[in-house]
């Protein structure tokens, strides 16, 4: 009988247990489950004569499979795979990556490092399900990379989405960036982890130092709250409020839709949001879309959404995709000719999206 996919959750755990001590002092430490993907995976095994080894070898397989660039630069700094960087201390790892993705040391420990990680783990799972052929191994699941193409009639035309498995200012080269907001239209602190948060941050203009000189996405919202008669007042669940995109247009993101879905509860830090609240933003984000596509040089004609409400909102994975599809697939139905991407940060919640051409 075929063996089960190794546990992606235990193997992150065990690749953050590998990042803190490094692979020198790999000798000795319990990788129960890093150890028994090196032992499925016989081209480790052939290369390596210990347990610390044959996990050294597996993570070297596994990390020369991710994307070329960012991501497998970032994972070799991160893990101690880097020529000479064996022997660094953590800090002095996590702190090389960061410089990778050009984000701080804070924001990548809290955001970028997550997603390196996780996906080192999908890679294992992948070259064990590969291997021994075990139940899993195709399918409904995401298998590695941080992006792929998804193919799905809607009324008899063919339609491709697109799926990013990263941190949201990550992105690039998308016209419009969907971010859930509160009903006050009340960005969180750009120190916080979060979509809104994260592209607070990315938008934000620098000086030499490194001290935020523009916080463009907070005073855009300031402005149009001002034009519309909003301010000091909570505007309707379903309300969507346009800014530019400041530093972010560096990336090729020209425009943020900030869709207020989120509603405060009274004495406390916590937020309702309803799935039809979320289907009411995106249907005001396209038609917003197509109002203002054509005033751009070039037209706007990408557009990116986060499930939005399924972080602090608590909505389920699949209920936001389904509040969000509806109204996507509804637009497309009409003859939209948008390109579509979902930005989510687990394999769990690509591979739902992944379902949508099956209607799962």
């Amino acid at each position: 009988m075929a063996p089960s996919l190794p546990d992606h959750a235990s193997l992150l755990v065990e690749l953050k247990e590998v990042r803190r001590a490094g692979l020198v002092r790999l000798r000795g430490r319990a990788l129960p489950a890093l150890e028994s993907a090196a032992e499925a995976v016989t081209a480790t095994v052939t290369e390596a004569r210990s347990p610390g080894a044959a996990v050294e070898a597996l993570l070297r397989l596994a990390v020369s499979g991710l994307d070329a660039g960012t991501l497998r630069t970032a994972a070799e700094y991160t893990l101690g795979l880097a020529q000479g960087t064996r022997d660094w201390a953590a800090s002095s790892r996590r702190a090389r990556a960061a410089t990778v993705y050009g984000v701080s040391v804070e924001r990548f420990r809290k955001d970028h490092e997550v997603m390196v990680l996780g996906q080192v783990a999908e890679h294992i799972v992948r070259l064990v399900s590969q291997e021994s052929g075990a139940p899993g191994a195709g399918g409904d699941e995401w298998n590695g990379g941080t992006h792929r193409s998804v193919e799905v009639r809607v009324r008899g035309r063919k339609v491709t989405l697109t799926v990013h498995v990263h941190p949201v200012d990550m992105l690039r080269d998308v016209d419009v960036v969907v971010s859930p907001a509160n009903v006050h239209l009340e960005l969180p602190g750009s120190y916080k982890s979060s979509v809104a948060a994260s592209l607070r941050q990315a938008a934000s203009l620098r000086g030499v130092t490194g001290d935020v000189s523009d916080d463009p996405l907070h005073d855009g919202l300031r402005k149009w709250a001002a034009r519309h008669g909003t301010a000091g007042r909570a505007v309707l669940p379903g309300t969507v409020a346009a800014t530019g995109s400041g530093a972010l247009a560096g990336q090729g993101v020209r425009r943020i839709y900030h869709a207020a879905i989120a509603v405060p509860r009274a004495g406390t830090n916590d937020y309702d949001v309803l799935p039809a609240d979320v289907t009411r933003a995106v249907s005001r984000a396209l038609a917003l879309l197509a109002e203002e596509g054509d005033q751009h040089t070039p037209p706007l004609r990408s557009v990116c959404f986060p499930l939005l409400g399924s972080g602090r909102g608590g909505l389920p994975y699949h209920v936001s995709l389904a509040a969000v599809w509806a109204a996507v697939e509804a637009e497309l139905a009409r003859g939209a000719l948008w390109d579509v991407h979902f930005v989510v940060r687990s394999p769990e919640a690509a591979a739902l999206v992944e379902r949508i051409p099956a209607g799962r």
